[in-house]
């Protein structure tokens, strides 16, 4: 009897396509470590850079607010360090976000040992749409979203009350929206990775579309003050994404084939 063959009909998969072989623990930390390390020093680079150009930044961000502001109003500060605070905030959130793709590689690479190897061609679609849809997310919520808000909040400025925010708590709103709406754009990404990985289709998400929509309502009024047509807009984004997402779901998954 011959052993150790393999024919046509009994193929084994090859060393490329086998899973790969068990991690030390102590090694899966390490490189743990090392990727997170690498990320952190990427967004420290990012981060001085920015402040390179924080007075740009800063007006870019504080653009919106200003214009919801009566004529000859200006954004306030009443503490002595609050203005200080804010130009360290946004650094670092401008360095988080010019540093997005490198942060999305590093997290590729940590995934990627787990995966079979012909899965680990994904790294150039996961990172290219991760930072896509951060920024995507970014810019809907700096043109749109926020926009929006700060402008519905200031219509209820009367003679009695005049609409003067601190910005400190101004730009604590506009944070809030921008990380709400980066993670609301990585739907495609998330599920980029879940349909390759077999454990979502395309059918299994047309087919709760309707739950879905549900959902994305709730969390557009939960994230947007209380009026239909901030809900609305928060949600169709949503929408659009999920829509996208059947279509890369459908593109990704695994074929019905017994090599797969």
């Amino acid at each position: 009897m011959t052993t150790g063959t393999s024919g046509p009909a009994g193929q084994l998969p090859s060393h490329a396509d086998a899973v790969p072989a068990e991690t030390p623990l102590l090694e899966h930390l390490e490189q743990f470590r090392k990727r997170i390390l690498r990320a952190l020093l990427a967004v420290a680079v990012a981060t001085v850079v920015a402040f390179a150009f924080i007075d740009r930044i800063i007006a870019f961000v504080l653009a919106p607010t200003r214009r919801a502001l009566p004529p000859g109003a200006h954004l306030i500060y009443t503490d002595p360090g609050e203005a200080f605070s804010l130009y360290i905030e946004v650094s670092l959130i401008a360095g988080i976000v010019f540093a997005s793709p490198f942060i999305m590689y590093q997290l590729w690479r940590l995934i990627a040992p787990v995966l079979y190897a012909r899965r680990k061609a994904l790294a150039v679609p996961f990172v290219v749409l991760a930072t896509a849809g951060a920024v995507a997310g970014a810019a809907f919520s700096h043109y749109i979203v926020f926009p929006y808000m700060i402008t519905f909040f200031g219509t209820f400025a009367s003679p009695n009350l005049a609409f003067l925010p601190r910005v400190e708590d101004a730009f604590s709103l506009y944070a809030k929206m921008l990380v709400a709406m980066m993670a609301v754009f990585q739907i495609p990404t998330v599920v980029l990775f879940l349909a390759k990985m077999g454990v979502l289709t395309a059918g299994t998400l047309w087919r709760n579309t309707k739950y879905a929509i549900l959902v994305m309502f709730i969390v557009g009024a939960i994230i947007t003050p209380p009026d239909v047509t901030s809900q609305v807009m928060a949600a169709t984004p949503m929408l659009g994404l999920y829509l996208l997402s059947i279509g890369v779901a459908w593109l990704v998954q695994p074929k019905r084939r017994g090599d797969d």
